[in-house]
């Protein structure tokens, strides 16, 4: 809850377009963490025997609770992120609250056991399920872009697959952090079962020793593999969310005016401060310029200043030291040959974090703005000749979160994003699947493993169970003792009969197969 004074204790919720303190909010000591996580525990015996029927329709409470409350929520999100209320609207609460309606409504369906039908002749005697079970206590550890959309898009499947939550909020969001653990507790959820602890990386590491079932992280690679190497330590899995480098394929018969409209929108939404923004554009020679004056003229009609005004485009970014990164990125590409269009300067005259919206060209994958995940408003264009150069530049990248293709030729358009190397590719639009509920959420390599949203998220929360039934239970098995020279012949001859291709062979080793079934073990 909110403090009263500053101390060494609390967490200050900056706005980024003032840098003003609004509020200060209590950290919570990592000595604590060992405690949050045993009274979780104790949440989640009580949680995982509710019937989901009831817990979907504890979701639909939470879903009516973020709608009526989402002036609140969207207020804070604009105040402590810098994003315009509009992208608040979109991105955070319909986010949050499409989350909870769908796995409202689609949980139940999704976690009942489900038949598992046996091909081997050995096994038809056994009836197999599998039944999902919740593994316990998640630990998410998010971050501050999407500081409701991304955490409860986490904790709400968690929650419904019968998991208690401890989410650790970034500590640039705090308030947003705390609204979410008041979210729940006014939808009536069981005390405990979703708690939000707040402060840095030392608060991590403390909840990461505390010995949950599972963390879930989103954030930096290099975050990412100190996270990765604390949980393997302890045997903790993880799903990492890393960021992405996501490339975007516009070729010669694009609609251009919309792939640039898209382009303007996935480099500069959230002011670029999002994992699935579009940080590399590969255009068709032929059409080149014209794509990237058509970038330039967009650009220039975005008006930058707080997200508080409704006329804002685009926001602030989160703190000076972001904006300083995108100083030294246009600055090396610069001096490696690229050329800005417009844009690539710190806006001082509207506070320290905001940055003018850039357009640059004549980039190459020698400059850092190619290599490292760019995190800011910065619109970069590689030409290439043709659609085979900029599969082979799109797929010359760490990073494997998302991509788009942009072709009045649909068909085309799926073909080469069959062929990009990415969790999710998308046929001219960019970015939204993160909004589909139904859509998994994830990459590989440097952009992390596991998935969020959707059926693949909610598998992550659970442990997958086998259970096989022997409708035969007086019999005993024929691959028990006793062995003998009669019993390899026999498995031989099983082995025929199911796997031979020669349909001779096999009914000529039909009548031993079937012995086996029933042989006498000689160990009565």
């Amino acid at each position: 809850m909110a403090a009263t004074a500053i101390s060494v204790d609390t967490l200050p919720s900056i706005n980024p377009a003032t840098g003003e303190a609004l509020g200060y909010f209590e950290k919570t000591p990592a000595a604590a963490l060992t405690r949050v996580v045993a009274r979780a525990r104790a949440a989640h015996s009580a949680w995982a025997h509710v019937p989901l029927r009831e817990r979907c329709e504890r979701l639909r409470n939470l879903r009516d609770c973020i709608m009526s409350c989402r002036d609140q929520l969207a207020d804070a999100v604009v105040a402590e992120s810098g994003k315009p209320r509009v992208e608040a609207l979109f991105a955070d609460i319909f986010v949050a609250v499409d989350t909870a309606a769908y796995f409202a409504n689609n949980g139940q369906r999704m976690l009942q056991p489900e038949r598992v039908p046996h091909h081997s002749l050995a096994a038809k005697a056994k009836s197999g399920r599998l039944t999902y079970e919740p593994l316990g206590v998640i630990g998410i550890i998010s971050s501050w872009n999407y500081p409701l959309a991304i955490p409860l898009s986490q904790i709400i499947p968690a929650i419904s697959a019968g998991n208690a939550v401890i989410c650790k909020s970034s500590d640039f969001t705090p308030h947003c952090g705390a609204l979410i653990e008041k979210l729940f507790v006014d939808a009536g959820f069981p005390k405990d079962l979703v708690t939000v602890i707040q402060g840095g990386g030392e608060v991590g590491q403390a909840l990461i020793e505390a010995d949950p079932d599972k963390i879930l992280f989103t954030g930096s690679v290099a975050t990412g593999r100190r996270v990765a190497e604390a949980c393997a330590k302890r045997l903790i899995p993880t799903v990492l969310e890393l960021g992405g480098k996501d490339a975007m394929l516009v070729l010669a018969d694009a609609n251009l005016d919309v792939a640039a409209s898209a382009a303007v929108w996935g480099s500069y939404t959230n002011c670029g401060q999002v994992c699935l923004s579009v940080e590399r554009i590969f255009v068709e020679e032929s059409v080149s310029d014209e794509f990237a004056a058509r970038c330039v003229a967009k650009t220039k009609k975005l008006r930058v200043g707080p997200g508080s005004d409704p006329n804002t485009d685009v926001g602030p970014m989160i703190r000076p030291l972001h904006v300083q990164r995108m100083v030294d990125l246009v600055e090396d590409a610069v001096s490696r040959g690229a050329r800005v269009l417009c844009g690539g300067h710190p806006r001082v005259d509207l506070g320290t974090n905001f940055f003018e919206p850039t357009v640059i060209t004549n980039v190459d994958s020698t400059m850092k703005l190619f290599q490292e995940e760019t995190f800011g408003p910065i619109l970069a264009i590689q030409t290439v000749a043709d659609a085979e150069e900029a599969i082979v530049r799109a797929n010359d990248s760490p990073f494997a979160l998302s991509a788009s293709v942009w072709t009045r030729d649909a068909a085309r358009g799926e073909t080469i994003a069959k062929r990009l190397r990415a969790g999710a590719v998308m046929v001219n639009d960019a970015i939204s699947y993160f909004a589909i509920a139904e859509a998994p959420h994830g990459g590989c390599s440097a952009s992390g493993w596991g998935r969020t949203h959707g059926k693949a998220g909610l598998l992550e929360m659970v442990q997958t169970k086998y259970i096989g039934v022997d409708r035969l239970p007086s019999r005993e098995k024929p691959w028990w003792y006793r062995y003998g020279a009669d019993l390899e012949r026999a498995a031989d001859a099983f082995l025929q009969f199911e796997y031979s291709r020669s349909l001779v062979v096999r009914l000529s080793n039909a009548r031993a197969a079937l012995k086996t079934m029933f042989r006498n073990h000689n160990l009565k």
